[in-house]
């Protein structure tokens, strides 16, 4: 009988009071609605159309089919481009985490004061994305600034770091690398998580700090490791202040610090070439989901859940 009353409820009309709170729901919901549909889902759309057309911002777009993604095939700055993205997150991107990872494991120890460190040491992720801080790193690392002023006194030869093919990469690196906050927050996080019980048991058994940290810590901590580096590399491959700043828009010296995002605003917003730009866009965002799609593929072989 519990059964067919059941099946009798179904057709039943809904309560007055449920019906006016889902009109409230739907009304709550209508801001975000209109974001998605308007200022995402519609740009997506139209930007994939421009895709495969000619389009200078001006005239109207002409069908062009798979021209712009054939042109990529024989665009050498278009390469260079992605072999610069691809060194930067390559490199910033472990980088990163290692440091965070380690001062969240000091901080985790109880350091006196460490509300005030976990604060100091995020600020540079809410400002490492900004204007003023890519134009403190032209002034720390240009010819004559900070850097030099602090290394010539004891003796080494002070260079423009940000103008020399060499090093302008590498100033990029170590300003993604100082943006750590972030990571290091969710690692802290992480850490808090551990029992401690398996740090007694392990003491117990005659384990030191390190073999506790690699056979405790790394293998209950690699959920959080896969998250921060799946963040952190779709944050670098969109990373474009830093490199427009620094580099004054042209891409530095010889194209070294000419990233792919920066490429692309290149030839929409200063060759007027939207179509092409619409296709790298694009193929940027392929790129972005097979790192993503092989990150969680192999995590299945290193990354290891308490159930």
């Amino acid at each position: 009988m519990s059964a067919l009353s059941a099946l009798g409820t179904l057709g039943r009309k809904k309560p007055p009071g449920q019906k006016k709170d889902n009109v409230a729901a739907y009304l709550f919901l209508t801001p975000w609605l209109l974001g998605l549909f308007v200022i995402t889902i519609g740009p997506m759309i139209a930007s994939l159309y421009l895709a495969f057309t000619d389009y200078n911002l001006i005239q109207a777009p002409q069908w062009t089919g798979l021209e712009n993604f054939t042109r990529m095939l024989s665009d050498e700055r278009l390469h260079n481009s992605l072999k610069v993205t691809f060194t930067y997150v390559l490199v910033s991107v472990p980088i990163q985490l290692a440091v965070a990872l380690l001062l969240a494991v000091v901080l985790d120890r109880g350091v006196r004061g460490m509300a005030f460190y976990r604060s100091v040491f995020y600020l540079p992720s809410l400002l490492g994305s900004s204007v003023a801080i890519a134009i403190l790193w032209k002034q720390i690392f240009g010819t004559d600034g900070l850097l030099n002023q602090l290394i010539t006194p004891l003796g080494f030869a002070g260079k423009g770091w940000i103008s020399d093919p060499s090093t302008a990469l590498g100033t990029l690196v170590v300003l993604n690398v100082w943006t750590f906050g972030a990571p290091m927050v969710i690692f802290l996080a992480g850490l808090r998580q551990i029992p401690a019980m398996y740090y007694e048991a392990a003491s117990v058994d005659g384990a030191g700090p390190l073999r506790r940290f690699f056979s405790i810590t790394m293998p209950l901590l690699t959920p959080i490791i896969f998250f921060n580096l799946v963040l952190q590399i779709i944050h670098a491959f969109q990373s474009f202040t830093q490199a427009f700043v620094v580099s004054g828009g042209t891409g530095g010296p010889s194209d070294s610090t000419m990233f792919y995002t920066l490429y692309l605003y290149d030839r929409g917003f200063g060759n007027f070439d939207m179509g092409y730009a619409s296709a790298m866009a694009w193929f940027l965002l392929v790129i972005i989901g097979v790192f993503t799609a092989a990150n969680f593929v192999a995590s299945k072989y290193w990354v290891f859940y308490d159930d």
